[in-house]
């Protein structure tokens, strides 16, 4: 038999049940997982580097990879984004902090398969250069370079 004091403890115990604490527990790990999976990188002080593309990068979903960086930029900015690679045919994207794509640059001006965007910023933040491959494969060394354009 159950004291009253024993009674009085089990009247007040919370149970949760167990399907509420699995969608706990697995909401907290896939964010934590999802933090530490994607992760992009700042661009240096000089909004220029060297690096390289693989498969171990973040899938496109078009059967590429893709490689991202994060830069400040500032309203009313006009920036240059120069994406070269002797190894894969380079495309660009500028994307805002929600993931909305800006803009975005396949093939250069100057016949290339380099990549090569111009853009005006209207808001304040920081934003997303995405470096990829255009198509379904491309991987390799490239450099990107983030060039704020000055009236002369």
């Amino acid at each position: 038999m159950i004291g009253s004091s024993c009674r009085f403890r089990l009247k007040h115990l919370f149970i949760i049940p167990p399907t509420l604490l699995t969608l706990g527990i697995s909401t907290v790990y896939s964010a934590v997982a999802q933090s530490k999976l994607y992760n992009p990188m700042a661009l240096p002080p000089s909004n220029e580097i060297s690096d390289k593309l693989t498969e171990s990068d973040i899938p496109t979903g078009l059967g590429g990879f893709a490689r991202d960086y994060l830069v400040k930029l500032n309203k009313g900015d006009n920036v240059a984004i120069d994406l070269t690679s002797d190894s894969f045919d380079a495309m660009v994207t500028l994307l805002s902090a929600d993931g909305t794509t800006l803009s975005e640059n396949d093939d250069g001006p100057d016949g290339t398969t380099n990549a090569l965007l111009f853009t005006r910023v209207t808001t304040t933040g920081t934003y997303v250069v995405r470096v990829r491959a255009f198509g379904e494969t491309g991987v390799g060394n490239f450099k990107l370079k983030v060039t704020r354009l000055r009236p002369s």
